[in-house]
């Protein structure tokens, strides 16, 4: 396949907006919507070609906007509709599409259909959430457990009995085997297909098919073991969530979605990439479809909790390479919303290297917004803390403010974010002085600068942005060598993950005419020659290499 039969969302690169935190145009301390679009010149120039934005739906914000009361408008605190579409015409007229969060697992406890559906147990909603009796003993109607922490199900005193949250409990589980709330779902999608949006990022989306014989989850045998993973979520983790999450019938709800995406394709093509948890790559590549009909893409999150060792890149590259479906597409995240940010998982400095490791590996990346700055988490006072997970099940590092803190536009005090003397929803993070758009686009050797060559050397060359992968092998195991192709370029990208100089031999390549296209240092001379029988990687550096005149 060519660069030219590619899609946008193929080649291209997605930035990941949370809005609550990219720009506030009117001094609430809270970002809005034509605060986005004030912005988008910068997100033009900086070589994307695609914004997802979390969501800004109307909602009480148990969840910052997770806890949908309206599907079909927007929050207040964004704008309205009316600004939402200034925003999309202003991203469409510098040829940038926009993603839209779509969470169709629950809805807010405020959302007028769930006001109805608790109001009576003859209410003609109330099958349009999950609600179940008591056991004859008076217990739970299952053992399953929120992701929050404590069990999934509430009980309303109104009509006694229990109905499914799997997170808040102001965060109702929808009933996607109703074929009304479907119908009404689909309804919602299209709704913003018609407004003109170019596609969606489905939250959880493995969740939302449960085992319809809701039978418990078993025990988990590993439960505090130390298996590695990234993150231990608790006495969510007791068990093996089997039932509450991932039921087969999923996949014939996102047949139907792929053909409502499709139905709008003619004008543009249109995209969804659902946010799956799901480790095990033979199922995590059922996603796709059996006949690539389901999701575009099925988010995958394997780096983000890897070890930053070459070893465990490669091994995981590998391993998605092999697994993906015919004709199915990669893509890859290294930071996102529920992530903490990659600056601080492993180091300003390693940080450059991941960035160039996120653009030159084939498939589709999706950068979050700060990450091109190189921000670091925040530092949270208890007294400012916002994100209920963090509160909910304290000491176990789940909190998500760290990574949501506002956006570093310039020097002075908010960082630009809002007006001074604003106090932001959030405490702008450490080190925004010197880590913020103003400052870095004069510094040549800026993470922001980086970024942006990256970024636009991954458009000028079909081999990076489309081409095929191949892993390169002899070499030192702190680095990490693949090769990127067409038929008419070729270039090496090779990286250090150490804090120590690696010397790299290509003994095979040593005829090979080869430069330096971009170092993570940028510092390189592009005209100068390279010897691939023998060169040396700098601690944290990574080359793309030219291959050929």
């Amino acid at each position: 396949m060519t660069h030219d039969s590619r899609l946008w969302w193929q080649h291209g690169v997605v930035y990941q907006i949370y809005p609550r935190s990219f720009m506030d145009s009117n001094g609430d301390g809270i970002g809005d919507l034509a605060g986005i679009t004030s912005r988008m010149d910068y997100l033009a120039a900086l070589g994307i070609d695609a914004l997802w934005l979390s969501p800004i739906y109307p909602s009480p914000n148990a969840d910052f906007g997770y806890d949908v009361s309206n599907y079909t408008d927007v929050d207040p605190m964004y704008g309205d509709l009316t600004t939402f579409d200034e925003m999309l015409a202003a991203a469409h007229a510098r040829n940038l599409h926009v993603i839209i969060d779509f969470v169709p697992n629950h809805s807010s406890n405020q959302h007028p259909w769930f006001l109805e559906s608790r109001s009576s147990r003859t209410n003609s909603k109330r099958d349009w959430y999950i609600w179940r009796d008591a056991k004859p003993d008076g217990s739970l109607p299952n053992n399953w457990l929120s992701l929050f922490g404590g069990p999934a199900w509430k009980l309303d005193p109104l009509t006694g009995q229990y109905y499914l949250h799997t997170f808040l409990e102001e965060q109702p589980d929808l009933n996607w085997r109703n074929p009304e709330v479907k119908a009404a779902m689909l309804d919602a999608l299209r709704f913003w297909l018609t407004r003109g949006v170019d596609g969606f990022r489905i939250d959880v989306a493995h969740f939302i098919m449960k085992d319809p014989d809701m039978r418990d989850n078993p025990p988990n045998p590993n439960y505090k073991v130390d298996t590695g993973a990234y993150k231990s979520m608790g006495e969510y983790d007791a068990l093996l969530a089997v039932n509450s999450i991932g039921h087969p019938d999923v996949h014939d709800i996102f047949r139907e979605i792929r053909a409502l995406l499709d139905s709008f394709s003619a004008e543009s093509p249109r995209y969804s990439v659902g946010e799956i948890h799901v480790f095990d790559w033979a199922e995590w590549a059922k996603y796709y479809g059996s006949k690539n009909d389901e999701l575009h893409m099925p988010f995958n999150f394997a780096l983000i909790g890897a070890r930053w060792q070459a070893l465990v890149a490669r091994a995981i590259v590998e391993a998605l390479e092999k697994a993906m479906p015919e004709g199915a597409w990669p893509n890859y995240v290294l930071s996102n919303h529920d992530e903490h940010r990659i600056a601080s998982r492993i180091g300003s400095a390693a940080a450059r290297t991941a960035m160039m490791l996120l653009l030159t590996l084939r498939g589709t990346p999706t950068m979050y917004y700060g990450d091109e700055l190189g921000m670091i988490d925040g530092v949270i006072p208890p007294e400012r803390e916002q994100d209920p997970w963090g509160k909910r099940v304290p000491g176990l590092g789940l909190g998500r403010d760290p990574e949501r803190t506002p956006m570093q536009w310039a020097t002075n005090p908010n960082a630009g974010f809002s007006p001074e003397g604003i106090q932001t929803w959030l405490p702008v993070a450490d080190g925004y002085e010197t880590c913020n758009v103003a400052w870095e686009e004069s510094d040549p050797h800026s993470m922001l600068t980086l970024t942006r060559h990256l970024l636009a050397l991954r458009r000028a060359n079909p081999a990076l942005n489309s081409g095929s992968y191949a892993t390169i092998t002899g070499v030192p195991d702190d680095c990490y060598v693949y090769e990127r192709r067409t038929d008419s370029s070729q270039f090496l990208i090779a990286l250090n993950f150490s804090s120590k100089p690696q010397v790299i031999h290509l003994p095979d390549r040593q005829t090979d005419s080869a430069h330096v296209a971009l170092s993570t240092q940028l510092d390189h001379d592009p005209a100068a020659p390279l010897d691939l029988s023998e060169f040396v990687l700098r601690a944290n550096e990574g080359l793309i290499i030219r291959i050929g005149d």
